[in-house]
């Protein structure tokens, strides 16, 4: 432990000069500046002028709560978060997120948002999810002694299901459209803390994607040296911007002296930041397509991904469902199992064409064991097998 959290109060990402008290945590957005058409996020300020810059000499290792001066308090216990590896993959850097304790980049934000939910004397959490951050939620739940209600819909897969109802939470099958106008009901009756979105346009959790800063904190240390890029996969683009402001405080606090451009890699068949970064707007709404990227193929998106885009210099890139296969085939082919969606950073930077003047990092989100056709296929059994059968 590095002593105790430095957050002071919420600020809007509509308005940053108007702020709120810390708690409770605003999970509407913000009330000053949203819209019936536009919900702007808040995100956490710190009182950075008491930071130690020595924060960043320690190592890399598991548990968020070494870095809890830049975090909002973590009252919700630790099942071994962060500290994943980076690896070198055909020419960029890997951060093989699927190494977190329910397999993926989830469980940085749920660290914060259940203790969030622990904080604020919540009865229990609710999520809208159909697959990783339900699984995530469930467990932090667990491990904080909360009740978890998780909202799926029909056509999420079977065994990430299983992985959900594993952890004690209450899964309920939905139509999509009626996941939230449901969670909202669970809010207001029954006070469980929601930790997924309950807007318009994706504001989320205020709390939770300060998780994601910790991504940066590692990166740099782990590198020796700010990326000159960094490709996320992108939905709601939580990742994105976490990621982007735990590099914006490195600068700040002079442990860094640049900041990498951001890339937000969306499925083809959507993409609302690459729509709104192209029509500037401060979010959009699209229509969904088909695609097998189901953890990031969403219609709405949000102003956190479009802020991180502006300020950092990238760009949103869409990627093909037949780029992500290939991408995602010649990660397994160096050892590394992720699902569909978190090959979006490699496919993106492929598809990007462009060189960079210092190290890539792609962001590999989560396990190949979440994908939509795990478990479908069965092998041919062979009897009396010899050798040949392999020649």
């Amino acid at each position: 432990m590095n002593g105790p959290s430095l957050a002071v109060r919420q600020r809007s990402l509509g308005d940053p000069s108007i702020g709120f008290p810390l708690w409770p945590p605003l999970v509407n957005g913000c009330p000053a500046t949203s819209t019936a058409e536009i919900a702007y996020p808040l995100e956490v300020d710190y009182d950075y002028d008491r930071v130690d810059p020595a924060l960043f000499d320690q190592p890399v290792g598991p548990d968020l709560a070494r870095w809890a001066p830049l975090l909002p308090p973590l009252h919700a216990p630790t099942l071994g978060e962060g500290g994943t590896p980076l690896l070198e993959v055909a020419g960029v850097h890997v951060k093989d997120e699927s190494r977190n304790p329910t397999w993926s980049h989830k469980d940085r934000l749920n660290r914060v948002a259940v203790s969030a939910a622990v904080g604020a004397g919540a009865p229990g959490v609710v999520v809208a999810s159909s697959g990783n951050h339900g699984a995530s939620a469930a467990a932090y739940a667990a491990r904080a002694g909360l009740p978890a209600i998780v909202l799926t819909s029909a056509d999420s897969p079977p065994a990430v299901q299983s992985f959900v109802r594993a952890y004690g939470a209450r899964v309920l099958t939905v139509p999509a459209a009626e996941r939230w106008p449901l969670m909202r009901q669970i809010v207001d009756r029954l006070g469980y803390h929601p930790v997924s979105n309950l807007t318009v346009t994706h504001t989320g959790h205020p709390f939770g994607p300060e998780g994601y800063k910790t991504i940066a904190y590692e990166l740099f240390r782990q590198l020796g040296t700010v990326p000159a890029a960094v490709f996320a996969p992108t939905g709601y683009a939580e990742l994105l911007y976490g990621v982007w402001k735990g590099f914006t405080e490195l600068r700040r606090l002079g442990v860094a002296t640049s900041a990498p451009r951001m890339y937000a890699c969306e499925p083809a068949a959507g993409g609302p930041h690459a729509r709104a970064v192209a029509e500037d707007r401060p979010a959009a709404i699209v229509e969904l397509g088909p695609t097998d990227a189901y953890a990031i193929a969403c219609p709405v998106g949000g102003h956190r991904g479009v802020r991180a885009l502006r300020d950092s210099g990238g760009e949103a890139v869409l990627v093909t469902d037949g780029e992500l296969r290939e991408a995602r085939q010649d990660l397994a082919r160096q050892g590394l199992w992720v699902e569909l969606s978190s090959a979006a950073g490699l496919a993106a930077h492929r598809r990007l064409g462009r060189s960079f003047d210092g190290p890539v990092v792609c962001l590999a989100t989560s396990s190949g064991f979440k994908d939509l056709d795990v478990g479908r296929e069965r092998a041919e059994v062979l009897t009396g097998a010899t050798v040949d059968d392999l020649l």
